[in-house]
């Protein structure tokens, strides 16, 4: 379903931060998420405001893509963004498809073919050695510039077959450590958004924008 328009005049700077994303599920959790701490600021996606082009993530870390994303939102809107950038590393393959996560098969989205060339990959690694980490970092930019970012973890393991009709991306295969037996994409939102990578990363921006971390 398309996002409402939104006009952009009609918003309050103050108390509202642009979404750089494109991705309705990571506007969801990132908003879901947020709101808790930041019960007054309204969260608008990108696309709501207008046909952006989407910046070339050139970066060779989480953090250095979700600037890029961030930085070319606020220039777009004049209004604070945030954006996340996020993966799957893999130990067995050196950190593999990491930054490249969501087009490890070479089209950007293409969950069924990224998890394919996953398992492809994975095909003759046995199960003790299949640990695996999603990662994502958060990044806050305000109009003056100033950056906050949170990073966060999901450790877990890849499983040898995918299960389970929530979530998006690698979750069929992912099984958290956190939830022994279930993957990420059979747990219901509310279990994901408390245990996942995101939740963790917006946990810790959250602590740095009232304070808590230096």
């Amino acid at each position: 379903m398309a996002l409402e328009k939104i006009d952009i005049d009609a918003l309050d700077p103050a108390r509202t931060i642009v979404v750089a994303t494109g991705n309705l599920h990571k506007l969801t959790e990132i908003r879901d998420i947020l709101s808790r701490v930041l019960p007054d600021v309204t969260f608008v996606a990108l696309g709501q405001l207008g046909d952006f082009d989407d910046p070339e993530e050139t970066g060779t870390t989480f953090l250095d893509n979700a600037l890029i994303k961030a930085e070319a939102a606020v220039e777009a809107t004049g209004l604070p963004a945030i954006a996340d950038d996020s993966g799957l590393t893999v130990d067995a393959l050196d950190g593999e498809p990491g930054v490249y996560s969501a087009r490890y098969a070479g089209v950007h989205g293409d969950d069924a073919a990224n998890n394919a060339k996953l398992l492809e990959k994975l095909a003759d690694v046995p199960q003790g050695e299949r640990t695996a980490r999603f990662v994502s970092v958060v990044a806050l930019i305000d109009v003056d510039g100033l950056v906050t970012y949170g990073e966060g973890f999901c450790e877990g393991s890849i499983g040898f077959a995918g299960r389970g009709g929530h979530g998006f991306g690698y979750d069929p295969l992912f099984l958290p450590d956190d939830t022994p037996g279930r993957t990420m994409a059979e747990l219901e939102p509310e279990e994901k958004n408390a245990i996942s990578h995101r939740f963790h990363a917006l946990q810790q921006l959250s602590a740095k924008l009232s304070g808590e971390l230096a």
